[in-house]
């Protein structure tokens, strides 16, 4: 149990960042329409669960994919009523990613996965936040094969490594680390496309969020999830959005900022089109394998 002095000074300065968010200059869009519709508190009795940093679902919002710090892959189905809220998850399958050679990923510098996507024939591809690279997986069980490294990769290490990960329209890849890495403040997006790493654009820092998952949607825009943390236990997200037009990104925009403490450490994005027409934004928190914090599957639907 969490000692009460230090329960105290966590919600003391979760006020003062209150505060500090409300008073940030922020030059972009705020749209405050997003609509919660779903949130569940998951449990597993399997010790390698927890620690959900990646997440994707299907274009129905019916399957998932989630990957977790330690290099697991748990798949499964999504339960849901008859109004499409999230009741429960239905696992298929929880396994330890394999590196190149066929062996299960063992060290924890090597194994700290973070985020995930998964191409339309199927592959699983996961970045890696200790040791920056980007695995291919043609299933869970598969041996992983290299996506081809890239030079900037070599400064980016611990937590300043790579963290979101998302498959865009035409296929290219792209990914970001969570620490800014311009002279700025902003976040460098590194794209992979016919065969090359490039550098397109950049994701203007705002305040104090660090970007944690990202996924490009159904209507072609690219959404970043972002997280803002004070103390061990106080954490607020932020949902922005992007069109990308080829080497540049225009009309950003806010679409989701939760109150700190409403949500536990919600680092997992995946975006997709319900039957009604509405966006959702469906996210997955990581716990840090941490019994002072749960793992839970928050939902959003926009207009």
């Amino acid at each position: 149990m969490q000692p009460r002095a230090e329960i105290a000074l966590t919600r003391a300065l979760a006020g003062l960042a209150a505060i500090w968010l409300a008073s940030v200059p922020v030059s972009a869009q705020k749209l405050t329409a997003a609509q919660m519709v779903g949130q569940i508190v998951l449990h597993m009795p399997d010790k390698a669960f927890g620690g959900f940093s990646g997440f994707e679902i299907s274009p129905d919002g019916r399957r998932f994919h989630a990957v977790t710090d330690h290099a697991h892959l748990l798949t499964g189905r999504l339960e849901r009523d008859g109004k499409g809220r999230i009741r429960g998850i239905a696992p298929e399958g929880f396994v330890p990613l394999k590196d190149p050679k066929g062996r299960p990923i063992a060290k924890g510098r090597e194994r700290d996965a973070e985020g995930l996507a998964v191409g339309k024939d199927g592959t699983i591809l996961v970045s890696f936040e200790g040791a920056s690279r980007i695995w291919a997986y043609c299933s869970p069980a598969c041996r992983a094969r290299w996506v081809p490294a890239y030079r900037r990769f070599i400064g980016l290490a611990g937590n300043a490594g790579l963290e979101a990960l998302a498959i865009g329209p035409d296929g290219s890849l792209y990914t970001l680390a969570e620490a800014p890495d311009t002279r700025s403040g902003d976040h460098s997006v590194y794209r992979f496309r016919d065969g090359g790493w490039s550098v397109p654009f950049a994701i203007p820092g705002r305040g104090n969020f660090r970007p944690v998952g990202a996924d490009f949607g159904p209507d072609g825009l690219l959404y970043i999830l972002e997280r803002y943390n004070i103390g061990a236990l106080a954490f607020a997200s932020r949902v922005r959005r992007f069109k990308v037009s080829d080497d540049k990104i225009t009309d950003e925009a806010i679409i989701l900022e939760t109150p700190i403490g409403a949500h536990d450490n919600l680092e997992g994005l995946s975006v997709w089109r319900d039957s009604g027409g509405h966006i959702r934004l469906t996210m997955i928190s990581d716990d840090n394998f941490s019994h002072q914090q749960r793992t839970e599957i928050v939902e959003f639907r926009l207009p």
